[in-house]
């Protein structure tokens, strides 16, 4: 998936109002999750999305991953982006149904395998993927 294809994908599952604003809530959520996956299954990831989200990841990526809930999550995308956490976690699924959109099935599963179970929903996913 292209860049541009990505984030027109978030602009239309978050109905947000133009290009800058997906842009932004697609960094946010990525740099929040880079913290919570180990720093290698951010490297693959990376090099699953289009360039800049790759970079974005890589960037944002610790030393090791840190462990933390959904809730928390939300928090941090919240903080981010100037918004509640309630609009953080719509924020959150429409980037991460469209990660799961752009990667293949096992990569999506070793994302997936190293969250809490609440985090599956974000993807679109009810669990791992087939």
């Amino acid at each position: 998936m292209k860049y541009d294809e990505f984030l027109a994908r978030v602009r239309e599952r978050g109905e947000y109002k133009d290009r800058n604003e997906a842009e932004g809530v697609t960094n946010a959520v990525l740099e929040v999750l880079a913290q919570r996956i180990s720093p290698g299954e951010v490297e693959d990831l990376a090099s699953q999305l289009p360039g800049p989200l790759g970079d974005v990841l890589l960037k944002a990526r610790p030393a090791q991953a840190e462990s933390f809930g959904i809730e928390e999550f939300y928090r941090r995308v919240a903080e981010r982006t100037n918004a509640r956490p309630r609009t953080a976690q719509w924020d959150a699924s429409a980037v991460l149904t469209t990660v799961a959109d752009a990667v293949t099935g096992g990569e999506l599963n070793q994302i997936i395998s190293q969250l809490p179970s609440g985090y599956a929903v974000l993807f679109g996913k009810a669990d791992l993927a087939d």
